[in-house]
């Protein structure tokens, strides 16, 4: 089962190594891996996909976690109401005479077209992991020439507030 976990670290070097080295140690297999710069300068969020065997398995992680020094805060964000997008450079090989269709089924995904080439375009998508997956294997068929991937991003979502007659205020999830 996929895990998306997050993490908040003070923004030093050597801490994106230590931690890695903490999901290697537990034989764990990273399957994406986001990391910047937060609100603040000196805190970093990162973003991993990871692939447990079981959530005793995922629980021991973020305690392991918990315990470093550089760690703020980690949380298991998969099963909460988050916003999850990644980013795709796209390179297919296209003809000038494929490039309308491929532009049609490019404005359906929301994607864009960042470079022409004489025999190539250079796509980008932004969007849930489904949405690139989804484009990436329509465009397959054209021939992928270069594929790069960020990896998933996410936070949760915001609660929204509604105000009621009576002037309570209740949380909508």
């Amino acid at each position: 089962m996929k895990r998306i976990i997050t993490a908040h670290v003070n923004n030093s070097s050597g801490v994106l190594n230590r931690i890695t080295g903490l999901f290697a140690r537990r034989q764990y297999n990273i399957d994406s891996i986001t990391v910047g710069i937060t609100e603040n300068p000196r805190v970093s969020r990162m973003t991993f996909v990871v692939v447990a065997d079981s959530m005793d398995n995922v629980e021991q992680v973020i305690k392991q976690l918990h315990k470093q020094v550089d760690v703020l805060k980690v949380k298991d964000v998969t099963d909460e109401s988050i916003i999850a997008r990644e980013l795709a450079l796209i390179k297919i090989i296209v003809s000038p005479q494929q490039r309308g269709e491929v532009a049609a089924l490019v404005n359906t995904f929301r994607a864009t077209t960042i470079d022409i080439g004489r025999d190539s375009m250079t796509l980008q998508v932004t969007g849930d992991t489904q949405k690139v997956e989804a484009l990436i294997d329509l465009l397959r068929p054209y021939g992928i020439k270069e594929l790069a991937r960020t990896g998933v991003t996410a936070f949760n979502r915001s609660t929204k507030q509604a105000q009621e007659p009576n002037s309570r205020l209740t949380l909508i999830n």
